[in-house]
């Protein structure tokens, strides 16, 4: 058994969300760098240099990536050997979160109730906590600072066995291209296939923490992530939905096993901002 302070997790949650917020991953700079060289729109380039020098800036400057610093989602995945001491995982969590928040002058973008009372909570509380237990005795926390613009853009499908691989193919297709400029494009694409209907869409959520410059260990996957790729690159939505050739920098998939009547597809729209940050306690 190991204990860890839950004042060491609000601390390193806190450092998570300002970085995120801050610092573009490197895998992403390396897919705007090369939408930089296939794009063939004029507009759209001088868009992607515009999103270059906003990122470097942001480092340098220090200053948030984006106005919409999002709503914050942690992933954690707990060691069964480990035990939480001087208070509650939760609360320190969220003391992490309005810490952030407050010190890395980050906009609050969380509504106390989403339909009766629309006030914001000033905090950026409450997070949204997904929790997973593992084995051994280490922690891991996952930050994704997830901007609504994007979020607003993605869709969950239950489909059956019978629409098969095309039936998915075209329902993100379809649904990206049909979002435009909406979502910030170029984007990256998150998908969940399988599970039940809400484990889908956490899946698709997990599918944004991928590297970008990891390919897919699955042929058949990959094959797949290309083609939905490449048909969405094809629309000419282009940078910021003003056209050209590209429209998205990544697909990345993951799946679950799921039942036999049913075929649960979700995917989680991210702009070319794509902000996520870990760490292992």
């Amino acid at each position: 058994m190991r204990s860890i302070d839950v004042e060491i997790v609000a601390k390193e949650v806190e450092r998570l969300f300002i970085e995120a917020n801050y610092i573009l991953p490197d895998d992403v700079k390396n897919k705007l760098e090369e939408a930089l060289v296939y794009e063939t729109n004029p507009l759209s380039k001088d868009i992607l240099n515009i999103l270059k020098i906003n990122y470097k800036k942001s480092e340098e400057m220090i200053y948030p990536l984006c106005q919409d610093t999002g709503m914050a989602v942690v992933f954690l995945e707990i060691g069964q050997e480990i035990h939480f001491e001087n208070g509650f995982i939760g609360d320190a969590i969220c003391k992490g979160v309005e810490n952030a928040y407050n010190k890395g002058y980050l906009r609050k973008s969380v509504v106390a109730d989403p339909l009766k009372n629309r006030a914001n909570t000033k905090t950026n509380l409450p997070p949204v906590i997904h929790t997973e237990i593992t084995k051994g005795d280490k922690l891991k926390i996952t930050v994704i600072p997830k901007g609504f613009g994007a979020e607003n853009q993605s869709a969950i499908k239950m489909l059956t066995p019978s629409d098969g691989r095309e039936g998915i193919i075209d329902f993100i297709v379809s649904g990206v291209i049909k979002s435009g400029g909406k979502g910030c494009p170029p984007s990256v694409i998150g998908v969940g296939i399988g599970g039940t209907f809400e484990y889908a869409a956490i899946l698709a959520k997990k599918a944004l923490l991928i590297s970008l410059d990891k390919p897919n260990e699955d042929p058949f996957y990959k094959d797949m992530e290309e083609e939905i790729l490449t048909k969405i690159n094809q629309s000419g939505v282009g940078s910021q939905g003003i056209g050209g050739n590209i429209s998205c920098l990544s697909i990345k998939i993951l799946t679950y096993p799921t039942h036999i009547a049913g075929l649960p597809v979700a995917y989680n729209y991210c702009c070319h901002s794509t902000r996520h940050k870990s760490c292992v306690i």
